[in-house]
C-alpha cells in the first residue's frame, strides 16, 4: 500500500523561491572584486537569478548543459548557483587554484558550454581559453564600467547580459533527480574526478546542515562561508542559508585574518565555516592585536584534522564553539559533525576535548562503517582501525563520465570507499587516523601522521606541521616531521623532540625534523603530501645513514 501524499519534487529553485517569499528582506552582503561592499536581499537574488536564467536560454544554454564558474564568494556567483540549476542546466564550479593542466582537463571533460569568471581570473582565462574546446561564451562577472580589455573570444559583460531580461520567469518543474551541479576533486592522484549532484541530493543535504544536531543553521544566524564557493559548493552553505533564511556575509577573495575579523564584526557574523589554514590566520591576527570576537558563536572546521591547540584557542580564549566536521566532495560534502551528546558534554573539559578532536558523529542521512582489508566490518570500539565506507542520499553513486574510477570506488554492496583509515567508538564518533596512503607502516605498527602533526602543532614555535614516511632499512618506514616556523621564532629540533616525547609513544616519535620555509598545499588548502614525498624522496633517518 502506498501513502496518499503529494508527489512534489525537491528542487534547488524551491530553496530560493522559499527564501524570497518568506525571508525576502534578509540581507546578502558581499565583499566585491571591484572594491567595496554590495548589499542585496533574497527577493532581489531570486529576481536576478530569473533574469540570468532567461539570458542563458537566449545564449542557447539548455537542460543538462554545463555552465562553468571561476569565481569567489559573492552575490553574482550566488545568482549563478540558483539561476543555472533552477533552469535545468548544471552549475559547474571550477577551482582556480588547480594547475593549468588540471583546469584544461576539467573544463574539457565536463564539456562546459559557457564560462563565467571574476575579474581576478582574467589572466587565467586568457591563457587557457584557446584550450577550452566546448566553451561558446565567456562572461566577465562585472559591469560595463569595469570591463577589461581582454584577449578572450565571445566575451560578454554579466550585468549587460542580464539587463536585457526581466524577472517574469517561472522556474520549470524538474524531476528532482535532474543534475544540478558538478564539482571535481582536486586530483592529487590521477585526473580530477567529477561528482554530479542532483536537486534531490542538494536539498536533502541542506536539510542535514540545518538540523540542530548538525550545523544548526537558522534564520537567527549570519553565516560567513570562509570556504570558497568553488570547493564542494561552499560545503552546501548557500542552499542551507536559503532553506532557513539566514543572512549571508560573503567574503569575496579576502580570507586573511584582518579581513575576516572586520567582516565578522561589521556584519555581526554568528557562524563561519572553513579549513584550519584559514583559522590559523584569524587566530594569529586576534592574538597579535589583542582583539576579541563579539558576535561569533560557533565555527565548523573541516578539510583536514583540527589540532587540539586550535580548538582550545577558540573555545577558551575567544568563547567560540568549535564543531569538528568531516566529509568529501563525493558526499556533498558533509558526513559527520562534532556536536557533543549530552552525556559527553557533561564530562570534565579534558574528556570533552578528547571528543572534540575527533571528526564527529554521522548525521541522519549518512551511514558509516569501518572494514578491514578483507571487507569485514570492524567493531565500534574506538580502537579497531580500518577503511571508512559510507552511503546515503547525498553520496555519489559513481563519478561523472569515468567508468574506471567508479568501478574502483565502491564495494560489492555499493558502499563508497572513502580511503580514510578511521576508528568509530561506542558513542558513534569517528576519528580519522590517516588517509590510507599517508599512514606510516613501521615495524608492524601503524603510525598516524595526523597524531604526530596534531601533537607538533601545539609547540609555540610551530605554525604548521606535516608528517610523511621515509624508508628505513630495519623498520620499513619511519616518520619525518616537516615544520614551518611561526613568524619571529627559531625552532630547535631537540626542544621539539623533548616536547613531543611527553605526548607520543617512543616508537611514534619522528626520526628527523626538517624546518622548511613553507609547506605546500593543494588547491583546497590541504597539505600536499605527494609534493613533500617527492621533495624528500631521498631523505633517510639519521640513524639509517
Amino acid at each position: 500500500m502506498r501513502g496518499m501524499m503529494m508527489d512534489r519534487p525537491l528542487l534547488v529553485s524551491g530553496l530560493i523561491e522559499y527564501a524570497a517569499r518568506y525571508h525576502g528582506d534578509t540581507e546578502i552582503v558581499s565583499r566585491t572584486i571591484e572594491g567595496g561592499i554590495h548589499r542585496a536581499t533574497y527577493a532581489g537574488l531570486e529576481a536576478r537569478a530569473k533574469r540570468l536564467a532567461k539570458a542563458l536560454a537566449r545564449l542557447g544554454i539548455g537542460s543538462g548543459d554545463r555552465v562553468a564558474t571561476l569565481a569567489w564568494n559573492g552575490y553574482r556567483h550566488l545568482e549563478l548557483y540558483f539561476g543555472v540549476s533552477g533552469m535545468g542546466a548544471v552549475c559547474h564550479t571550477v577551482n582556480p587554484r588547480l594547475f593549468h593542466d588540471q583546469l584544461r582537463y576539467i573544463v574539457n571533460h565536463a564539456e562546459d558550454a559557457a564560462l563565467f569568471f571574476d575579474l581576478t581570473f582574467l589572466p587565467l582565462v586568457e591563457a587557457l581559453a584557446p584550450d577550452f574546446r566546448s566553451v561558446r561564451h565567456f562572461v566577465v562577472m562585472t559591469d560595463r564600467a569595469h570591463m577589461p580589455a581582454a584577449n578572450v573570444p565571445n566575451l560578454l559583460c554579466y550585468e549587460e547580459l542580464i539587463a536585457g531580461e526581466d524577472a517574469d520567469y517561472v522556474w520549470p518543474l524538474l524531476d528532482e533527480n535532474t543534475a544540478s551541479s558538478l564539482c571535481y576533486t582536486s586530483g592529487t592522484t590521477g585526473n580530477p574526478k567529477g561528482s554530479l549532484y542532483s536537486h534531490r541530493s542538494t536539498v536533502l543535504h541542506a536539510f542535514g546542515s540545518c538540523m540542530a544536531d548538525a550545523c544548526a543553521v537558522s534564520m537567527f544566524d549570519t553565516v560567513c562561508p570562509a570556504v570558497p564557493m568553488f570547493h564542494a559548493n561552499a560545503w552546501g552553505v548557500p542552499y542551507a542559508a536559503a532553506m532557513c533564511g539566514a543572512k549571508l556575509a560573503l567574503p569575496g577573495a579576502q580570507l586573511d585574518g584582518k579581513s575576516l575579523f572586520e567582516l565578522f564584526e561589521s556584519e555581526r557574523v554568528t557562524l563561519s565555516l572553513g579549513v584550519p589554514t584559514v583559522w590559523l590566520g584569524l587566530l594569529k591576527y586576534l592574538d597579535d592585536n589583542r582583539l576579541r570576537l563579539t558576535t561569533l558563536k560557533r565555527t565548523l572546521i573541516g578539510g583536514s584534522a583540527v589540532p587540539l591547540a586550535m580548538i582550545e584557542a577558540f573555545e577558551e580564549r575567544y568563547k567560540v564553539e568549535v564543531l569538528h566536521g568531516w566529509g568529501m566532495t563525493e558526499m556533498s560534502p558533509i558526513g559527520t559533525i562534532g556536536t557533543l551528546k549530552p552525556a559527553v558534554a557533561a564530562r570534565p573539559a579534558a574528556e570533552r576535548y578528547r571528543y572534540k578532536v575527533k571528526q564527529g558523529r554521522g548525521i541522519f542521512g549518512v551511514d558509516l562503517k569501518v572494514v578491514d582489508a578483507a571487507g569485514r566490518e570492524l567493531p565500534r570500539d574506538g580502537v579497531s582501525r580500518g577503511e571508512l565506507l559510507v552511503r546515503g542520499p547525498w553520496v555519489i553513486s559513481g563519478y561523472y563520465n569515468d567508468a574506471a574510477a567508479s568501478a574502483a570506488a565502491f564495494d560489492k554492496d555499493g558502499w563508497f570507499r572513502t580511503g580514510d583509515v578511521v576508528t568509530i567508538d561506542a558513542e558513534g564518533y569517528i576519528q580519522v587516523v590517516d588517509r590510507s596512503k599517508d599512514v606510516i607502516k613501521s615495524g608492524g605498527e601503524w603510525i598516524s601522521s595526523i597524531d604526530v602533526e596534531n601533537a607538533a602543532i601545539g609547540h609555540p614555535d610551530i605554525a604548521e606541521a606535516a608528517v610523511i614516511g621515509i624508508p628505513h632499512p630495519r623498520w620499513g618506514e619511519r616518520p619525518l616531521l616537516i615544520i614551518a616556523a611561526r613568524e619571529g621564532s627559531r625552532p630547535d629540533k631537540k626542544d621539539i623532540l623533548r616536547y613531543l616525547a611527553g605526548k607520543l609513544a617512543k616508537w611514534q616519535l619522528p626520526d628527523d625534523i626538517v624546518i622548511a620555509p613553507e609547506i605546500p598545499h593543494t588547491a583546497t588548502g590541504k597539505i600536499l603530501k605527494t609534493r613533500l614525498r617527492e621533495i624528500y624522496r631521498h631523505r633517510r633517518p639519521p640513524a639509517a645513514e
